[in-house]
Parts: C-alpha cells; structure tokens; sequence
C-alpha cells in the first residue's frame, strides 16, 4: 500500500502507454495494487456491502477464465452477458476478453425481445444472466436461439440441465489445470455493443482494443482520477460512456468502483460512497437542480433573490477563471460577500447531494441544461459536460477542470480528430473509431465519408475559444414551415428542470410552431390542480383550460432564454410515464421519437388543429 501511495497520476498514466490491451491495463493494477479497494457492491442477502481487492478479483478473473476454456469455445466467438452493474458482470468481461472472446453486454432492463434479438444478430455462444426467468422470457420472443450453447444463471438455480447452469457450480466444474488461450492482440474485438437508436433496430459496433485503450488514455489528459479515488457506478455497463470512463479507466487507475444498488437507492448511496468522481448523464444533475428550485420556490422573495444573487457572482467568477464571455459583472462585488456566506451554504448542501466529497462531475450522453450549468458552477460544483457516441468508443471531446465552458462540450481529446463537412456535421478520425458495425457491411460504409472520416450525424460549430458546441442533430432536428432549425432536446432539457413536468416531447417538423406533449409526475399533480381549482381524480380534469393556460405560462418562462420561434406555443399534457418497457425509451433513457409519434399521434394534431402542415 505505501508503495501504491506513492504513484503518482502521471505515472500511472504512463505506465498505461506501454500497455496494449484492456486486460493488460487490469492486470497491471492487480500486480502493482494487489491490496487496494477494486469493486464494493451491496449483497442483498447479508444487506451488507462487500469489498474486493484487486487480487481477489484476479482470482475470481482466473476462475473465470478456466469456466470460459472448459466450454471449447474459439477465438473470437461472441459471449453475451444480461446483469445489473457488479462483481460478476467485471468478472464475465474482463474473462471472456482475456479469452480472446467477445463480449456482447445485452442492456440489462432492456426488453426480451430486443435482448433476443441482440443474441440471434450476434450468433452469441453463452449467455450469463441473474435470473433464469429471463432466460425464459427472452426464448419466448420468438428468434432463433440456435447458437447458444450454455446459459448461465448467476442467482441461485433450484434445476439445471445440459444447457442451463448455474454458476457456482460452472466455476467449480472448471479444473484447474486447463490450459488458458492466447490473450487478444490490439486489433482483436474487445465488444460488439448495440446502439440503443431511437428508431429501426439495434446494430451492433464493433470495437478492438486499440480503439478503446486509446480513448482511455486520451480521456485521462482532461479527467485524472486521485489515488484511491471511488466512482460510483449506476450508468448500465452495456452503455460505452460508463464501460469506458466509469469501468476501464477506473481500473485502469487503481481507483475504486462501488455499484450503486439500484437507482431507487442512488440518493442514499451518494451519501453512503461518498465519490470522488461521477459518470452521469444529465438527467441526474436536472432532477437535483430541480428539487433545489422545488425547495426554492418554498423559501420565499427575500431567500430566491439572495440565492440568484449567490449564484451569479459564483457564476461571473466561473466565467471569469474559464474565459467565457458574460453579459457583465454588475452587483459582483455584494453579489461576492452573497455568494462568500448564502452561497457558500447552499453549495455545501447541493455538495452534501452527491456524498460531499465530489471532486469531478462529469455529464456525457446529452447536453446539459444551460440554466442548471450556471447553478452548480456558480454554487462551486463545476460539471464538465462532454461529448461522443458508442462508434468512437465513446469520448469525443471534453472540457476539464482548468477549462470548462458548460454551453460546449470542449476541445478534442488528445489524439482526436474532429472536422465539420456538409451541413456543419461533425466528422471523426482517429484509434477511438469503430471497426465497423456487426455483419452490416453497407451500414458500415454508410457511416463513413469516401475519405474515411466517422460522420456523427451531429451538427456541429466552435465558439470564440476553440471549444466544440453541439448545434442540433441533423436527423433529430425540427425544420418548421418557416425554415427555422431547432433541436427538440434543447426544449425538453430546458422543461424537465421544472418538477412537474416529469417527460417532455417536443414537435413541430413542418409546422408553423412548436408544441410539447408533456408527462406529469402525478403526486405533484395532485397538487397542481388543486392550485387550478380542478378534481385530480377527474380524468378530464387535466385538459381543462386553467390548468393548460398555467402549465403553458411555466413553459414559456422555462424557455425564456430561447429564440421565440423555438417557444412553444402549444401543449397537451398527460399522466402516462415514457418508459423501455412501454416501448418509449432507449436503455440510455433517450426518447423514441418514431414510436412517440405512433402512440400520440392523435394528441399532436389536437395541438396543429387548423395549422397547416408544410413541406419545407
């Protein structure tokens, strides 16, 4: 341990450049940091959290290991896993690539025929699951399943058979002795991970080695986790955000992965973890920063102006230190003394939030709502909002701690490409990119231009400082009948900090306006419409005219700072909730716009009744 402590970051991150592959990048911490903390994770058995150093989960790795070789597999073949963030999903994974097997990391709360289609597209061999139930169901979704020849059931399994196992007794049926494969080259596959799109079915990127140890070092030039550092992880493992900054690089780092219970219990295992560093997608940040205005709101004039005078005087400091351009600094200076006593108050208790010892908070997947950027920068959380997709494994581009602009989503990383081609599209080269797309040769091609370069599909431009903002998306962009562009995710970032407004879906391709379905969370309805005079429990009771006039009033001040012709004009609202299991959301909780569309259809000509449809 004392030899551990005095390594320091650079050197741990040099040691990483004369490393090829992933499992080198794990078994260069087992040997050099044997006794330090690697993974904690809660046993619901025992209610008790349960550590495991980096030796113990080299051994447990070796086990493993000789499971995966006593199967006959070959090099290369496709090993699929369907398990919660823990112990035996880092176990599968760094085994079966130590193998020389692929993993295939199926979204674990994904529905069973996507998960089946997932195994049938990608001819997997073996199948590690937690519940034979699961099993059950993704058979009964009707692909074929022909290749699999063993499934292995993690949770305690009362009968087994040829072809399903239980995994105690799999790691115990291994001997010893069985010799191991060759370890993977740079330019092996190291995943297939299926893109959760939002319309059409899955494919499935095809990452090596090289394209991901690259971006794991690149990353560490903008994010350099401390020795001893913890993440807590509660991003699924299938996506490549969290398999690579919350996953890869934490191991690769020495540092310590706790597994967050479940998402339910994510509020209290911040407190209980207490991280260092946290991989988030935005929505985390907009639900806190929404509960801050909820508390807000209750506090009184006096309490809210001395909050956003707290916080602009943080925020003018921020810009100040990042080198980011202002409206001015008026009222800095008793904004300042605000900021030094309320402000210093509050920022211990959104710190208190996260566990209290938040150092780095990074926000990846979508962009980050402006106004919720400008209060954890302002109140001293900076969050450092970053920007890729699964095909460049993942990270674009990033700001950092020493420079952080929240309204970009920063500077390439180090060995990244970045230009803007037709239509401003953001366009990638460099190690971090795909091999290609699992047996889909044209979409393969498809993705890249005649020079070779990544096309993102993301419209891209840089502002004043070099720094990278995400204009819009070029399929995923609303063009209205009068020729203006605007992203739809702007919108609905900007509305879901308001906590009534559980989901929010915004249109108007064609049409003269924009208009926004919106979802309500239904205790806060109850509420709502009392304040409107209405019965909640009156169905028709949130179509009446005093609730949409005042739900369309919140819209309007939310999206203030917008263009007006990117204000909404138009709502309709509704209890139903979005979710995966319904069909709605993408297992990295983005909208499915094609099956909105379907299932609202007759919700967004109500809100276009008698405006007429254009063709631009």
């Amino acid at each position: 341990m004392e030899r551990e402590l005095t390594e320091t970051k650079e050197q741990r991150a040099e040691a990483l450049n004369s490393l090829s592959t992933l499992c080198d990048f794990f078994q260069n911490r087992v040997l050099k940091g044997p006794s330090d903390e690697a993974l904690r994770e809660f046993n619901r058995a025992t209610k008790e959290w349960v550590s495991v150093t980096y030796k113990e989960l080299g051994e447990k790795v070796k086990n493993w290991q000789r499971a995966f070789a006593d199967l006959g597999l070959n090099r290369g073949d496709r090993v699929a896993m369907l398990l919660p963030n823990g112990v035996n999903a880092v176990c599968f994974d760094q085994a079966a690539m130590a193998n020389s097997l692929v993993p295939v990391p199926l979204h674990a709360i994904d529905t069973p025929a996507s998960s089946a289609f997932i195994l049938q597209d990608s001819g997997a061999s073996v199948l590690v699951t937690d519940k034979k139930s699961k099993w059950e169901k993704i058979q009964e979704a009707g692909f074929d399943l022909s290749a699999i020849k063993k499934v292995i059931i993690t949770e305690e399994l009362t009968e087994a058979s040829e072809l399903i196992q239980g995994l105690k007794d799999w790691l115990k049926g291994a001997p010893k002795d069985i010799p191991l494969p060759e370890q993977p080259t740079v330019d092996d596959l190291a995943c297939i991970v299926y893109t959760s799109g939002t319309t059409g079915r899955p494919k499935g990127v095809m990452l090596t080695h090289k394209n991901i140890t690259s971006n794991v070092r690149s990353t560490l030039a903008h994010v350099k986790p401390e020795i001893g550092d913890i993440f807590l992880s509660f991003l699924p493992l299938s996506h490549m955000f969290e398999r690579t900054a919350g996953y890869y690089l934490a191991l690769a780092t020495g540092s310590t992965i706790v597994f967050n219970r479940s998402l339910q219990y994510l509020a209290e295992d911040f407190k209980i973890a207490k991280p260092n560093v946290l991989i988030s997608v935005p929505r985390v940040y907009e639900r806190i920063y929404a509960k801050l205005n909820d508390a807000l709101a209750k506090k009184g004039k006096i309490q809210a102006a001395l909050f956003h005078m707290a916080v602009n005087a943080g925020w003018q400091n921020f810009c100040k230190k990042n080198s980011i351009k202002t409206a001015g600094s008026q009222g800095l200076m008793f904004g300042g003394l605000v900021n030094a006593t309320v402000g210093k108050k509050i920022s211990e208790k959104l710190k208190s939030q996260f566990g209290g010892r938040l150092r780095v908070a990074i926000s990846g997947g979508a962009s980050l709502n402006p106004e919720a950027a400008k209060v954890f920068c302002g109140l001293g959380l900076p969050v450092i909002q970053g920007y890729g997709m699964t095909e460049t494994s993942p990270i674009i581009s990033g700001n950092n701690v020493t420079d952080n602009d929240p309204a970009t989503v920063g500077r390439a990383l180090k060995d990244v490409s970045i230009r803007l081609g037709e239509r401003e599209e953001i366009q990638i080269k460099g190690d971090l990119v795909m091999k290609g797309y699992w047996d889909r040769e044209k979409d393969t091609k498809n993705a890249f231009t005649e020079d070779g370069w990544l096309k993102t599909g993301d419209q891209g431009a840089y502002d004043g400082e070099g720094r990278l903002k995400i204009v819009g998306r070029i399929k995923e962009i609303i063009v209205t009948s009068t020729g203006e562009k605007i992203s739809p995710v702007d919108i609905e970032s900007a509305l879901e900090t308001i906590p009534l407004f559980r989901q929010t879906y915004a249109v108007g391709d064609g049409m003269p306006y924009i208009a926004v379905l919106i979802s309500l969370d239904p205790t806060l309805w109850k509420k709502f419409a009392a304040e409107q005079g209405v019965d909640p429990k009156d169905p028709e009771s949130i179509h009446a005219p005093a609730v949409r006039k005042k739900a369309l009033e919140m819209v309007k001040k939310a999206c203030r700072t917008f263009p007006a012709y990117a204000v909404p004009k138009n709502i309709a609202l509704t209890l139903d909730e979005w979710t995966i299991d319904n069909g709605l959301l993408t297992p990295t909780l983005k909208l499915k716009r094609s099956p909105m569309q379907a299932r609202y259809g007759h919700l967004i000509e109500e809100m276009y009744k008698g405006a007429k449809k254009s063709r631009i």
